[in-house]
């Protein structure tokens, strides 16, 4: 089974920018579809981007829709998400996860993903 590391969570002005990173092990990274979740305290887990096996297809989560972009590089088995003009309301845990099914499409929903990391913190402050 894959296994997922992300990376690049931190403490942001509200306005700034990160990018997160999600490392996966194994040859399987490439032929499937991954994701993005953020859960935030009390809140339930929410779909903040996906992105399907070969890179052509992305979909987004309406918060975060012309603020974040998705992205692969299949080459280094890395998934990252470029988070633009942050906002208080997206502090909050980040994992990333695998999709279930070999060259299967991107997903909003958590349930068609079988792997997760284990989350990298974000705050934004004002």
């Amino acid at each position: 089974q894959v296994q997922l590391v992300e990376s690049g969570g931190g403490l942001v002005q509200a306005g700034g920018s990160l990018r997160l990173s999600c490392a996966a092990s194994g040859r399987t990274f490439i032929s499937y579809a991954m994701g993005w979740f953020r859960q935030a305290p009390g809140k339930e887990r929410e779909f903040v981007a996906a992105i399907d096996w070969s890179g052509g297809n992305t979909i987004y989560g309406d918060s975060v829709k012309g603020r974040f972009t998705i992205s692969r590089d299949n080459a280094k088995n890395t998934l990252n998400l470029q988070m633009n003009s942050l906002k208080l309301e997206d502090t909050a845990v980040y994992y990333c996860a695998r999709g279930s099914l070999y060259l299967g499409r991107s997903s909003r929903e958590a349930a068609d993903y079988d792997s997760w990391g284990q989350g990298t913190q974000v705050t934004v402050s004002s």
